[in-house]
């Protein structure tokens, strides 16, 4: 798509981070005037090497369509543009006139530490413990920082000579790993197991079941894939955040995590989205007694509901006054009743943590489009009417306030590669008799960005086949 737009030398050229996916690939935005024109992949051996997804590469058109560009009140059934001083006095009274124990926020998956921050801070300033980053229910977010990490790192994993896939599927969840996956099973020096949906992986494995049950039993077998795990020297467990969500998520965890102990396997989690382990390093749950994602969806469960970027979470039952903060006309802001026009990734500066517990810093290639702002100044706008001032005014300062309350976030580029405490993670219980799926349905389309993308929709519809074809 790039092609014939432009000339290489009239681009500028930004060292960025990709959030496409939690690995947090390292990417040059490449740019002229306000228009994003191609992303092309930086060399970084321990992340992504010289690659970077299609999604990533082919997905910069959706960043100049279906935005969000002034504020937007809804009235009578339907949208109309607001001045940003209308928009937040209305958000401030709505939120003011609320109970703090009637309002929650609930963080989506492209957002940055700052912007994270400043609501979580804003929130527990007006007292409320409704606080959510995890919109598919994951049930880690508590406890040692390593639960929720992939803690053998992804160069690590060229190490890995035996590994259990646990409701996971790489080729769509994180394609740069898995092309590493792929090299090292080509060399013959990796074997792969895999509990949950078969799929096309692009390398052989053992099929252990589709079910949480075939954890139970892989813990007692002495015969099989249990014998290779035996004998492996440096086993690993990637489990997928389809495995870790819905009701029976902690127990997944929890049968996953004694198979781990049981072999003595590497524990690592393999997120989606780009913003969660910043999110949960953070602590952007649920407080003492406060509810988590889902449950503030439910009909009655709230007056006021703040979605920060948050359009992968079903609203169809709430009734509360929903304020949503983000850069695209997605599904959050449909929902909507009022609208607040925020900055995508390439127009802030933000920092991100990768699904290794690795802080990254990404750049501003360009401005936020008409009247959007950042989301953090954003926040720090609304928190002065609600006279619950935040206690920076700039970005600096913001990310001072982080690293002396979270001291992990100003570890810049370094990754812990450290081990979980696998007898704390989960909780025993009903394993579910449903399979095990990824919780990536359709790869082209996991983001408002690709899903704003012409490119992304037409590869979409060709992944889906000739019925979906014939049918559009």
């Amino acid at each position: 798509p790039y092609a014939f737009n432009a000339r290489p030398w009239e681009l500028k050229k930004t060292e960025t981070v990709d959030v496409m996916d939690a690995m947090g690939a390292a990417i040059r935005v490449d740019s002229r005037g306000p228009a994003v024109l191609r992303v092309l992949p930086r060399i970084n051996d321990e992340i992504n090497e010289e690659w970077i997804s299609d999604k990533t590469r082919f997905a910069v058109d959706g960043l100049s369509r279906q935005r969000l560009d002034t504020p937007y009140i809804r009235d009578n059934g339907r949208l109309r543009p607001a001045s940003w001083k209308e928009a937040l006095d209305l958000a401030a009274a709505r939120l003011s006139a609320a109970a703090p124990g009637r309002i929650g926020v609930i963080a989506g998956d492209l957002q940055d530490a700052e912007s994270l921050k400043a609501t979580l801070d804003l929130f527990r300033a007006l007292g409320s413990a409704n606080t959510d980053c995890r919109q598919d229910g994951m049930a880690l977010g508590t406890g040692p920082r390593e639960s929720w990490l992939f803690n053998a790192s992804i160069a690590g994993l060229e190490e890995a000579d035996v590994i259990l896939l646990v409701g996971t599927n790489p080729r769509f969840e994180a394609p740069v790993l898995n092309a590493r996956l792929r090299r090292r099973w080509l060399a013959g020096a990796l074997e792969v197991g895999l509990i949950g949906e078969a799929a096309d992986l692009t390398y052989d494995f053992d099929h252990l079941g589709e079910t949480a049950s075939a954890l139970t039993a892989l813990a007692k077998a002495r015969t099989g894939f249990a014998r290779v795990l035996k004998g492996a020297k440096a086993p690993a467990l990637i489990i997928g955040a389809g495995a870790l969500s819905g009701p029976h998520g902690a127990a997944v965890a929890h049968a996953a995590a004694q198979v781990a102990k049981a072999f003595g396997m590497s524990w690592n989690v393999l997120h989606i989205a780009a913003s969660r382990v910043g999110g949960l390093d953070m602590g952007f749950v649920p407080g003492e007694g406060g509810l988590d994602a889902r449950a503030m969806t439910a009909k009655g469960a709230l007056d006021v509901l703040f979605l920060l970027g948050a359009d992968e979470i079903d609203l169809s039952a709430s009734d509360a006054f929903r304020i949503y903060l983000g850069s695209h006309g997605d599904a959050g802001a449909h929902a909507a009743d009022l609208i607040l026009p925020g900055a995508a990734y390439t127009e802030k500066d933000g920092l991100y943590v990768n699904l290794e517990g690795r802080v990254q810093m990404g750049q501003r290639a360009v401005f936020p489009k008409g009247e959007a702002r950042e989301d953090w100044t954003i926040l720090r706008a609304l928190s002065e009417r609600l006279v619950k001032t935040l206690p920076y005014d700039t970005l600096d300062q913001l990310r001072a306030r982080l690293f002396a309350e979270h001291p992990t976030f100003g570890q810049i580029d370094w990754a812990p590669k450290g081990q979980a405490d696998l007898s704390a993670i989960g909780a025993a219980g009903d394993l579910g008799g449903a399979p095990l799926a990824s919780a990536v349905k359709a790869f082209h389309l996991t983001n408002p960005v690709a899903r704003a993308s012409v490119t992304m929709a037409e590869c979409a519809a060709l992944a889906a086949g000739p019925a979906k074809l014939a049918a559009e």
